[in-house]
């Protein structure tokens, strides 16, 4: 009898009737449960209920699930949580022994830890918040303006039907609720910028839409006027759109005042301050062999570059200087054209970037640069390219809407967009050049490029694809088949504005060569639209060296999302895009970063800039 089970059964906090097995032995121990079924008389009474709870639970284990109403009833305690009372309890009793036996020694280190562990506590946790914060109440803050803006939808919707239908009171008490909405709603992006009367304006409308839709009501005419709707709506952004896209072009494309004003300045400067340049010209010719020696030092550190805005490259140019470590051998070697040799010829005159060289070069003295040779300005040219730029129908018009217009920019009719496939032609003794856009700032001291090792390729550039953009196919008509027979679609791109060329080896594999076989067989430009990364993407195929991301960082002329850190970590930043940092377009948050290497000192910039001029 000893090791018979015994089955208890009890009923738990949620009403389920559960067993129990335990053994009579344990049983008999235990308790004596008593059964409502039976008489009074005969009932036993527990004599120790908490023993036995507390025995029960140690030794007891649970069967099933009973859903029948005939099994004896239980306490209603679970015996889950008298066990683990029984724990805690006999837990507690335990830490207060040890706490009592705890000599001071040892208090006195427990307490030492806690506050140590205080003091390096940090309750900041990264990407995690506080949903008790008000910040973190997602609530509707522009559903009144969403819900007037729906309510001015359907009105319009009603009072065209109720015009069609000749119904003018109705459609004058529809078009005065629609101008009255208009109004209380205005620019307001959230509920708190409505119109104080905004509500009174929703309730009104609400009563009109009410009755309007009681008299004009028809889902099919509804469906129709909001299908029309759509529609206009769509035609209308799509225009917006390419307004908007040559608005910017045309903004970008054009010299802004200032500019204007400053080139004019120094212009006025060069022909007029007869001393001046006399005196300058006259020292030159004293250290022209001094100074050629050193245009032509391949131990020095050369950089190109070809610009017709003197302010943006002035910047380049005193940025760079600005972090040089050794600053007296770094060489500039600036091209630009007959209009703009005088202005940016005296701007280094006045501003010498000293102790650094700067060499200023007009791109009419080039004799070899003519259209035998270069087969780009026999195409500049052309009559059909001067015809695609200047026809009647430009984009003005918004008729040509299948071509991209930015392709419509003038500056790729200037060759100096296209001198950098000439870098041996401009500097035939050096080994190796940087070559540096306009648009650019330097940030970090550039003389490490000149100890890459380039692996035998020719240009050393930073890469800019990324998942599916930037690669080849971006670029390039792969539908034509001297294009695909000849590149992967899936080539990485890289970036013109930063770039380091090995002339030695440019020489060696011929580069300009292979530029001009691509760019005869473009002339028709079915392989790739105008411009310079499609040619320079195929001419340096397989012979561009991948440079580290931190040398070049994109994006700062169009992208306003480019992350501040990598902005911070670059060594140049490049305003590539639309949005330049001299025009009003530019991106506001990224102007700082160049705006604080323009020589503000200089009378000149004063004048056009700060006089509003």
């Amino acid at each position: 009898m000893d090791n018979t089970d015994k089955t208890i059964a009890y009923t738990d906090q949620d009403g389920r009737i559960r067993l129990f097995k335990v053994t009579t032995r344990e049983f008999l121990s235990s308790s004596i449960w008593k059964n409502p079924s039976m008489p009074e008389d005969t009932k036993l009474v527990a004599e120790t209920q908490e023993i036995a709870e507390e025995q029960l639970l140690a030794t007891g284990s649970e069967v099933s699930d009973l859903s029948s109403t005939g099994t004896l009833e239980a306490r209603r305690t679970d015996p889950i949580k008298l066990k683990r009372e029984v724990f805690r309890r006999e837990r507690k009793e335990h830490r207060i022994q040890e706490l009592l036996q705890m000599d001071k020694e040892a208090e006195l280190h427990i307490r030492n830890v806690a506050a140590s562990r205080s003091r390096n506590f940090s309750n900041k946790v990264r990407a995690s918040y506080n949903i008790w914060r008000l910040e973190f109440h997602h609530t509707d803050i522009d559903s009144t303006l969403r819900l007037m803006k729906d309510q001015i939808i359907m009105a319009k919707v009603y009072a065209t039907i109720a015009h069609s239908q000749k119904q003018p009171d109705l459609y004058s008490l529809l078009m005065k609720c629609i101008k009255q909405s208009q109004e209380a709603v205005g620019d307001a992006h959230m509920d708190y910028e409505l119109d104080s009367s905004a509500l009174e304006r929703a309730k009104a409308m609400g009563h009109t839409l009410s009755s309007a839709r009681d008299v004009l009501y028809n889902s099919g005419e509804v469906l129709r006027r909001l299908r029309v709707m759509l529609q206009s709506t769509e035609l209308n952004i799509n225009s917006v759109k390419k307004q908007n896209s040559f608005l910017v072009q045309h903004a970008a494309k054009t010299v802004s005042m200032p500019l204007h004003c400053l080139h004019m300045q120094l212009t006025t400067d060069y022909y007029f301050q007869d001393g001046v340049i006399k005196e300058y010209f006259r020292d030159a010719s004293l250290k022209e062999k001094e100074e050629k020696s050193k245009r032509e030092d391949r131990s020095l550190y050369h950089y190109a570059i070809f610009s017709d805005n003197i302010l943006a490259a002035s910047v380049v140019v005193r940025s760079t200087v600005t972090h040089a470590k050794e600053p007296e051998k770094h060489v500039f070697h600036i091209v630009t054209d007959r209009l703009n040799f005088a202005a940016m010829t005296m701007w280094f005159i006045s501003h010498p970037p000293l102790p650094a060289t700067v060499h200023v070069e007009n791109i009419d003295n080039f004799k070899w640069l003519n259209s035998s040779y270069c087969s780009v300005l026999r195409q500049l040219e052309s009559a059909w390219l001067k015809e695609y730029y200047f026809k009647a129908h430009d984009p003005s018009s918004h008729s040509d809407g299948n071509e991209n217009l930015k392709y419509r920019n003038p500056k790729y009719l200037s060759m100096l967009n296209h001198l950098r496939f000439y870098m041996p032609e401009i500097h035939p003794k050096l080994d190796k050049i940087l070559f540096l856009d306009d648009d650019v700032v330097v940030q970090k001291d550039l003389t490490p490029l000149w100890d890459v090792d380039l692996k035998g390729m020719v240009n050393g550039a930073v890469e800019t694809c990324k998942e599916s953009f930037h690669r080849f196919d971006t670029y390039l008509n792969f539908s034509h088949p001297k294009i695909s027979e000849n590149f992967d679609p899936r080539a990485c791109g890289w970036a013109f504005g930063m770039n380091m060329f090995d002339l030695r080896e440019w020489k060696r594999q011929n580069i300009t060569g292979i530029y001009h076989y691509w760019q005869d067989l473009n002339e028709d430009r079915k392989l790739w639209k105008l411009g310079t990364l499609p040619p320079g993407l195929i001419t340096f195929y397989n012979l561009t060296y991948p440079l580290n991301r931190t040398w070049h960082v994109l994006g700062l002329g169009y992208d306003p999302t480019v992350d501040l850190a990598e902005i911070e970590n670059a060594a140049v930043v490049h305003y590539n895009g639309n949005y330049k940092p001299w025009l009003d377009l530019a991106i506001s948050k990224y102007k700082p970063y160049w705006s604080k290497y323009v020589d503000l000192d200089n009378s000149h910039v004063q004048h056009c800039y700060m006089s509003g001029q």
